[in-house]
């Protein structure tokens, strides 16, 4: 089975209404998919990652770079292929693009491992189980969403029947990261630290007292701030608390997730195995939370969650943008024994609603099922969508 061609497809969405983190806003939601044709017929898809930059960026790198090395080559030989594309860009690309470039290539040569033996993929890559728990993924701030308005979105995803949420924090004032001040429309929906601790307790409310009730920070606390805030989060029963600290700063986060009852998070931020050996190691979360577009692919993610296995922690993918990843990430946690849950992104996104001929749903109990997929990532694109979002 041959690769013959190695090929992208760069898709956007835009919001009328972004949705805010402390970090920033998600304006426009982009996708890069990438499609591998081998000499058998078979196509594989898989999704690279951009991480908020241009999609022409890690294209380049896939069609200029990557491709040219894999034409030819035997697509079951995953491992080796993945070597060769790391050991080749290890001196400009350990982080970064390169890597997400890398990423959409190894799911998409995993995909067509699937179909080439008929199998899905997480049964192909030993299966642990059949079905994966989702957590509503929003809670972001927006314009025009008060705190009632917050609420009532919570116990819409109470009453679809999610067991857990995760909700933005950290857009506040004066405490939040100056940082926040270098994007885009830095001051809109701020709030004050009173009125984000109103937020999080209206949401355990609707919620009520079983549902777990994750808090994110994108990154923007200093380790004291993030630990003032987790203390004050406590009486809400906070799950965990994800990214409360700088990407890099491991020790901070070591020091955070000491100090605090809950979880740590983290950090969907981080790249490959030898940034999470760090996280990992060194203590600084309590549950792993790569994206397999950005860190790696299955390949790599493998590596990331055994490690955290033999250090007793436990996996939540990342999966915040397109239906193709959200797929992969559920085939993952599928089929290590250490996967928790998934990310169920319920932001207006339509790369995540139209992009498929059929919408990976829950079973209205929190719970996706895999075991009725096809082989592979078992997912079929909709060509009519694809044409309507691509970016050119």
């Amino acid at each position: 089975m041959k690769i013959i061609d190695i090929r992208t497809i760069p898709l956007t969405f835009r919001s009328p209404n972004p949705a805010m983190s402390a970090g920033g806003a998600n304006a426009a939601r982009n996708a890069l998919l990438v499609e591998i044709e081998t000499d058998t017929g078979l196509i594989g898809l898989g999704e690279a990652g951009s991480a908020g930059g241009p999609l022409i960026s890690t294209e380049t790198v896939i069609q200029q770079e990557l491709r040219p090395m894999l034409l030819g080559e035997d697509a079951g030989m995953i491992e080796a292929l993945w070597q060769k594309m790391f050991a080749r860009t290890r001196q400009h690309g350990r982080r970064g693009i390169v890597m997400h470039a890398i990423s959409g290539i190894d799911i998409a040569l995993w995909d067509l491992a699937g179909k080439a033996v008929g199998q899905p993929l997480y049964r192909l890559l030993g299966g642990f189980t059949d079905r994966v728990e989702v957590y509503a993924s929003g809670g972001f701030y927006q314009r025009g969403k008060d705190v009632a308005a917050l609420a009532d979105e919570a116990a819409r995803y109470a009453a679809q029947g999610f067991k857990a949420m995760k909700m933005k924090v950290g857009r506040t004032r004066p405490i939040g990261s100056k940082l926040r001040s270098l994007t885009a429309e830095p001051e809109v929906c701020e709030v004050t630290v009173a009125e984000d601790l109103a937020r999080v307790a209206a949401v355990r409310k609707a919620l009520g007292p079983e549902a777990r009730l994750m808090l994110d920070a994108n990154c923007v606390w200093s380790p004291s701030v993030a630990i003032a805030m987790g203390k004050a989060f406590e009486p809400y029963n906070i799950f965990w608390l994800e990214e409360p600290v700088a990407t890099d700063d491991i020790d901070g986060s070591a020091e955070v997730a000491r100090a605090l009852p809950m979880a740590i998070a983290g950090y969907e931020t981080e790249v490959g195995l030898y940034g999470y050996r760090e996280l990992i190691t060194r203590r600084a979360i309590d549950i792993a939370q790569p994206d397999l577009a950005w860190s790696g692919g299955f390949s790599e993610g493998r590596r990331i969650a055994a490690l955290a296995h033999a250090h007793n922690m436990m996996v939540a993918p990342h999966a915040f943008s397109s239906a193709v990843l959200l797929a992969a990430s559920l085939h993952f946690a599928a089929s290590i024994p250490n996967g928790l849950m998934v990310e169920f992104d319920q932001t207006a996104h339509a790369l995540r609603d139209e992009l498929l001929r059929e919408r990976i749903t829950t079973d209205g109990n929190g719970m996706v099922l895999l075991s009725t997929l096809g082989s592979g990532l078992g997912i079929a694109l909709d060509p009519a969508a694809v044409e309507r979002y691509r970016a050119r």
